[in-house]
């Protein structure tokens, strides 16, 4: 009989939605639902398992984590897209690499969620109202309409926050490698031809780019200087596209007014990290694609990617 591992599986969800009782003849499925940095850990966990599912970015596999895993043969990723496996490490150590459907736009809506966190600081007024509060009402809020929101990244999340943009009556720029005015237009928003022109007239910017080589650390401390002061930094996206130690500066001294944040450089993030200490910073522990629909898709794309591997006609391959 073949083993399964799922990883970082925090909430124990996997197996409860997705039927796999088919597979039971042939595969054990182990749950893990606590996350391992060690390398020599996680080796001594896996090493038994013929089939891992890797819960996206959660637990990286790299060329050393693959050359320690002789027994595996199958390395399934949640998406179609992970840089966080060394696919060309897996092909030479002939572990089949495949992916799993996703559903678009749960992490645009989390985005949305985060900015109006911000603006209206709900995590203050909600705790107050939990806390009985002597204050009825604590703050001020900001209204989105007639502010400009810049948004970094235009494909398909990005797409949706600019969409989103538009609802709420705000003015949208738009700038990404590949997007055009002719674009622009057609989604009735302003093309901006580069970061620097979008920080000059952005309340709001929002990260929507895949991390890679050009775009690792490509806002940093001069980047951030020259948005607006007090400007409303989203990233959903990957925390490396912004340096960390930079942008603990500038909320630190209100350069950026307030930043809302789903990814981080290390996750989990550590106990003592500033982030989790700072008023201006609104933070999810990486819950973007964390919904109903979209582990729907993960996990009956897990089991197709098995009924293929067993049937030895592989499913989404990405080596």
């Amino acid at each position: 009989m073949l083993s399964c591992a799922i990883l970082d599986d925090y909430q124990q969800t996997t197996l409860t939605r997705v039927d796999v009782s088919h597979l039971r003849d042939q595969v054990r499925f182990d749950v893990y639902d606590t996350h391992l940095d060690d390398t020599d850990a996680l080796i001594e966990r896996l090493k038994g398992y013929d089939i891992i599912l890797a819960m996206r970015e959660r637990t990286p596999f790299d060329r050393e984590r693959l050359s320690r895993l002789p027994q595996l043969k199958l390395l399934i990723t949640t998406g179609l897209k992970n840089a966080s496996i060394d696919l060309q490490a897996a092909k030479d150590h002939s572990i089949l690499v495949c992916g799993t459907p996703g559903f678009p736009g749960s992490t645009a809506e989390l985005t949305w969620g985060l900015l109006l966190s911000i603006m209206r600081h709900l995590p203050q007024e909600m705790d107050g109202f939990k806390s009985g509060h002597p204050q009825w009402q604590q703050t001020v809020g900001r209204d989105l309409q007639g502010l400009t929101l810049g948004v970094l990244g235009l494909g398909t999340l990005g797409g949706r926050v600019a969409r989103y943009g538009r609802a709420f009556d705000m003015e949208v720029l738009g700038h990404s490698r590949s997007f055009t005015p002719e674009k622009a237009a057609e989604m009735g928003i302003t093309f901006v031809e580069d970061l620097a022109a979008m920080s000059a007239r952005a309340d709001i910017i929002s990260i929507h780019m895949p991390l890679n080589a050009q775009t690792r650390g490509m806002i940093g401390a001069d980047e951030l200087a020259r948005m607006k002061k007090g400007v409303i930094l989203i990233n959903t996206s990957r925390g490396p596209i912004v340096d960390e130690e930079d942008l603990i500066a500038a909320l630190q001294s209100g350069q950026v007014g307030a930043a809302g944040l789903d990814v981080f450089d290390v996750e989990p993030l550590p106990l003592d990290h500033p982030f989790r200490r700072m008023a201006n910073v609104h933070a999810t522990p990486h819950l973007g694609y964390v919904t109903h629909n979209s582990y729907r898709a993960f996990f009956n794309g897990m089991v197709e990617v098995i009924d293929g591997f067993l049937a030895g006609k592989p499913v989404r391959a990405l080596t």
